[in-house]
């Protein structure tokens, strides 16, 4: 069976800072009637003028499947699109495309904002090849997913981004494409309307749709996804499942490695060192870690044999994307007489971040090390920083979750259930007959 899409390395290159000659005569005679010796004397741009947005880029997609492309801001996901929409022209390679495209790319692409959202419908439609009898059977459809049936009238150049982006949309996913293409252009959406077209995307592929998906919100590209692409510097790096590629995206962007050792250990005061700190799950140090899986912390700190001192603090504070403090744990916690004196040697510590506990989000662990209201020897300077995503986690299967972007915490708590019979069923028990 032929693939709906097939690139074959293919690349974009792109010049810095340049205005891309048409190649028409008329531009070309303008030109050099207005500089005759920059146009005779023009050298080939220098490779620091030139930008491969991408560079031989190879893959192949089969009808009906969803794919996602995630990448770091700048990797070529968008030009890919456009490449494949036939918006922009490759620079080398070649692309085959099987069906007809509807994009949704950036917003207002493909709207003329002097007419209407009824005009602009109209003339999508007859851009994809469509009948105007094809697209007046779908109009009403279009317009109800939309929502703004009072402004359908109104010329587009009066909507917000948030109009421009619902009623494009609806316009993608309701016209009969074989390839449907959506950028990161949902991200302007409310969250209501949001849901509503990822469901929509997911009808699309099981009625047998083709969708290319770029976003950063990794846990949609997880829940919509049956495959996706990892894209770094215009190359492919990684191709796989949605969450095999999520890991390598928190490996390649998210954050350095959460192990750290300090050479300066000691300077701070003779008595007391934090020598190591590392923060890893299953043995992964990288700093791209999962919700549902435990995190483990580890300490390594020394205390000298003199002078000795009473009040040993050893322990961190865990800060979200808000700068909020989540908790902190200190390894005597439990303890409840005061601290006696820190008896000398070299203390391995370990504690345990349990799953299914912590939001999906960025962290910052600082350590606190130090003597109780005399000094501290560690804090923000040795911090380690992590990534936590959230693909198997509380929540992550439902739609719910997205109600629960504020909740500071996500834990897993156990629950209990007792379901008591209704009169009608306890009436059937007593006869004897037996229900499921």
């Amino acid at each position: 069976m032929l693939p709906a899409i097939k690139v074959e390395n293919l690349s974009k290159q792109y010049l810095i800072g340049t205005r891309a000659a048409s190649g028409s005569f008329r531009d070309a005679f303008g030109d050099f009637a207005r500089s005759p010796l920059s146009a005779l004397r023009r050298d080939r741009p220098s490779a620091d003028a030139t930008l491969w947005a991408l560079k031989d880029v190879s893959f192949e997609i089969q009808k009906g499947d969803v794919v996602g492309f995630v990448g770091h801001n700048g990797a070529g996901k968008s030009t890919l699109l456009k490449v494949l929409s036939r918006i922009v022209a490759p620079t080398t390679g070649r692309v085959q495309l099987h069906g007809r495209v509807g994009s949704l790319l950036e917003v207002g692409t493909g709207f003329h904002p002097e007419l209407t959202g009824r005009e602009n419908i109209y003339l999508n439609g007859a851009v994809l090849g469509m009948r105007r009898s094809e697209i007046s059977a779908r109009f009403d459809e279009i317009v109800s997913f939309s929502e703004i049936e009072r402004f359908l009238d109104t010329p587009v150049k009066r909507y917000s981004s948030g109009m421009y982006t619902r009623l494009a949309f609806a316009v993608a996913a309701h016209l009969e494409t074989e390839v449907l293409i959506v950028d990161e252009v949902l991200a302007v959406g409310d969250v209501q309307f949001q849901k509503k077209c990822m469901g929509k995307m997911g009808d699309a592929a099981r009625q047998g749709r083709t969708v290319l998906f770029v976003s950063h919100n990794m846990q949609a590209v997880a829940n919509l996804c049956s495959r996706a692409v990892l894209l770094q510097a215009g190359q492919v790096v990684f191709e796989g499942s949605p969450l095999d590629t999520i890991n390598e995206y928190h490996k390649h962007f998210q954050t350095g490695g959460t192990i750290r050792t300090y050479e300066s250990a000691g300077a701070y005061d003779p008595r007391l060192a934090l020598h190591q700190l590392a923060v890893r799950q299953e043995g992964d140090e990288t700093g791209s870690f999962l919700s549902h899986l435990p995190i483990e912390v580890e300490m390594e700190v020394s205390v000298a044999e003199e002078p000795r001192f009473q009040g040993l603090v050893i322990g961190f504070a865990l800060y979200n994307d808000n700068q909020l403090e989540v908790f902190s744990s200190y390894f005597d916690d439990l303890e409840s007489t005061r601290p006696g004196e820190a008896q000398p040697g070299r203390y391995r510590l370990r504690c345990t971040i349990p799953a299914n506990f912590l939001q999906e989000g960025n962290y910052r662990l600082v350590p606190d090390v130090g003597i109780s209201q005399v000094k501290r020897v560690a804090d923000v300077a040795e911090q380690v920083v992590f990534a936590v995503n959230n693909v198997r986690g509380v929540g992550s299967r439902w739609q719910l979750r997205d109600w629960r972007r504020n909740s500071t915490l996500l834990p897993h708590l156990p629950w209990q259930t007792r379901v008591d019979a209704a009169p009608a069923a306890r009436e059937n028990a007593v006869a004897g007959r037996v229900f499921p």
